[in-house]
């Protein structure tokens, strides 16, 4: 692909934008040395203001998404792409979240512009656990694991019972919650159908994929490693 295009489709402007800032030396060889529209050049062998390129296409991103964010590129309020780089919206192709979490749910968050690796994480088929910790408005009874883990619970609405998940308790209103799937504001309808109400919500993890030290609104760049913790526990 030549550069003037592959550095369109990072989000770092048009092509006549991109072609403009090459012949300003913008962007060079690790040398320093200026490129050509036309160069042959590998991804990390090009620098932008003398720093390196931003991660190249198959990237994956962990975000801490704090409260108040949607998932979204186009709804009114703060939106979770405000806190990346600006020109990631603008990649192609498109930066995409794995899945979603509601405005008022924290914690972990993945983006990526791979569709094969995004489907392969959010797909039934490949169970991978997601770990929610939750403070509820009520006492817990004691009944609600037994229900959850019973794979027979039926949301409101909906034809298919939910699949089996594991309810730790971890306080009189607080505990957490293992899912295998992601249906639309699933943590919370599944607690109103046990009699209850979620105050707060947090995904802590991913397979064994954490937060780690990030705070709220940072995010990294997934590593190798990171995706194996990410896929450590699907089961089959």
């Amino acid at each position: 692909m030549r550069l003037v295009k592959h550095l369109a489709n990072l989000g770092y402007g048009s092509r006549k934008d991109v072609q403009k800032l090459i012949r300003m030396g913008v962007f060079a060889d690790t040398d320093g040395e200026r490129l050509s529209d036309d160069a042959k050049i590998a991804h990390d062998d090009v620098r932008y203001k003398g720093r390196p390129l931003d991660p190249d296409h198959g990237v994956v991103l962990l975000m801490h998404k704090p409260v108040g964010y949607v998932c979204s590129t186009k709804d009114t309020g703060q939106l979770v792409y405000e806190l990346l780089p600006a020109r990631f919206r603008d990649r192609k192709p498109v930066l995409s979240t794995i899945g979603r979490l509601d405005a008022n749910t924290s914690g972990l968050l993945l983006f990526t512009d791979d569709g094969d690796f995004l489907h392969r994480i959010i797909s039934p088929k490949n169970h991978v656990p997601k770990v929610y910790e939750v403070t509820l408005a009520r006492p817990l009874n004691g009944h609600e694991g037994a229900i959850f883990e019973s794979g027979t619970l039926l949301l409101e609405a909906e034809k298919e019972p939910l699949k089996p998940a594991f309810l730790e308790v971890t306080g009189e209103t607080t505990a957490r919650l293992t899912l295998y799937e992601g249906r639309y504001h699933q943590v919370r309808r599944m607690f109103a159908a046990v009699g209850n109400h979620v105050e707060t919500l947090h995904r802590a993890r991913m397979g064994e994929l954490t937060l780690g030290d990030l705070k709220p609104g940072q995010w990294r760049i997934l590593t190798p490693e990171d995706i194996q913790k990410l896929l450590a526990r699907s089961v089959s």
